[in-house]
């Protein structure tokens, strides 16, 4: 096994190596093999730049995502926004965890080697906690109110593509999003406010227009839902009402359910149990 680097420069090589998708270099090499072992869980944390998120929520993110990032586990970040220049759905760091060696295989390794390694498999949760979070503030960092629109069903149904196609026993998408639509196909919107929609109307757009997705099963959970940009200039926030809300979630849990998927939880804004 190669010589362990110091974490700046398995940082740099690791961004480098994400253009093939997986940023985590492995802890395996030609002198011990990776064991055959299926991924338990891939986690797809996607960011929408049209929301904007405040500190307190930026952390929840992190929070929900850090337990998913040790051994036998992958995740990705994706951040999206309008189909305009210069934003569009772009997956900014993949990566997968190595499955740990099985105990009847670790009495065929040389201690030097299973050293080397061991010490490699303690250093892949906290590389891969940085390159999220890199990742988080780059996407978090290029939001902006100032984007007019936000294409969110056509958006999920490009990155159902990726959540159907992963391996994984188990599927989880963290979805970072007002879930306001406001695009060329309909707006959840009115005079700067959240409109209270018709949800069974309004799916039937989405499959009028072919945007239903297929996230192959996947769970998602939702974090920022109903959020707008006027919230921040109101110290004490702007009333939504439970109907509008409710629409918005029964519109979402219908979506959801017609792509394959199970809407957990739809944080408004925040969620009140952690991703599991």
């Amino acid at each position: 096994m190669k010589k362990l680097l110091p974490l700046s420069m398995l940082l740099f090589s690791c961004v480098a190596a994400a253009g093939n998708n997986d940023a985590i270099p492995t802890c395996y090499s030609e002198k011990m093999s990776a064991p055959k072992s299926a991924t338990d869980t891939e986690i797809f944390l996607v960011i929408d730049q049209t929301t904007l998120f405040d500190g307190g929520l930026e952390q929840s993110v992190a929070d929900n995502v850090r337990p998913f990032l040790k051994s036998g586990n992958a995740f990705s970040v994706t951040q999206f926004s309008a189909f305009t220049q210069g934003h569009y759905t772009d997956v900014m760091v993949p990566g997968k965890l190595d499955s740990e060696l099985p105990k009847g295989l670790r009495d065929n390794v040389s201690k030097p080697l299973l050293t080397k390694y061991d010490q490699c498999m303690a250093l892949q949760p906290r590389l891969a906690g940085q390159l999220v979070g890199g990742a988080m503030k780059a996407a978090f960092g290029g939001s902006s109110s100032d984007i007019a629109k936000s294409d969110i069903f056509a958006s999920l149904k490009d990155i159902s593509g990726k959540v159907r196609q992963s391996q994984a026993q188990h599927k989880i998408v963290l979805l970072a999003s007002d879930m306001l639509e406001n695009s060329s196909v309909t707006s959840f919107y009115a005079s700067q406010a959240v409109r209270q929609i018709n949800a069974d109307k309004e799916l039937k757009l989405v499959a009028e227009n072919q945007l239903y997705g297929d996230f192959g099963g996947a769970r998602v959970y939702v974090i920022g839902a109903g959020l707008l940009a006027e919230d921040a200039k109101h110290p004490k926030g702007i009333y939504r009402s439970t109907q509008t809300m409710q629409a918005l979630a029964k519109f979402w849990t219908g979506y959801f359910q017609k792509s394959n998927a199970e809407l957990v939880e739809f944080g408004q804004p925040a969620l009140l149990n952690p991703v599991h």
